[in-house]
């Protein structure tokens, strides 16, 4: 049986007015664009928080071979603070292709992120080409 409050209602006692309470659900949240999604997978490879084979079936052609040349000079992973994203942007030069280009802080440093995905046959998302302040993996210097 419902315990009735004053006046034979079913609000609570201590509640003068009649309108009822707000909904306070939260509204699912739409999954994030691939383009976000990459960005931070490929944050956590570089700096160092994942291992670059936990990237590996997210990359094709040379990208893989390219994020392991990143990887192994360590520029988002110096002095144990963790880069943060500050931008994402990104292009399409063709549906199920896109360069996306995003602005990463490590520290008192801003970097350059750059990478292309593309969308294969089996409807995966695949990084092919990955860049890092503006050079080009394997560039002398």
């Amino acid at each position: 049986m419902t315990r009735r409050g004053p006046r034979g209602t079913t609000r609570p006692p201590s509640r003068r007015d009649s309108r009822r309470p707000a909904d306070r659900r939260v509204p699912p949240q739409a999954p994030p664009h691939p383009t976000e999604l990459f960005t931070q997978r490929l944050l956590l490879v570089l700096s160092g928080h994942r291992p670059p084979h936990w990237f590996a079936r997210h990359a094709a052609d040379q990208a893989y071979d390219d994020l392991l040349w990143l990887v192994a000079r360590r520029p988002l992973g110096t002095g144990g603070l963790r880069p943060t994203i500050h931008r994402i942007g990104h292009f399409e030069p063709s549906t199920g292709t896109y360069e996306v280009f995003a602005r990463i802080t490590s520290g008192p440093r801003l970097h350059a992120l750059a990478f292309r995905l593309h969308l294969s046959h089996d409807d995966r998302w695949r990084v092919t080409a990955v860049e890092l302040d503006g050079r080009p993996p394997r560039e002398s210097g």
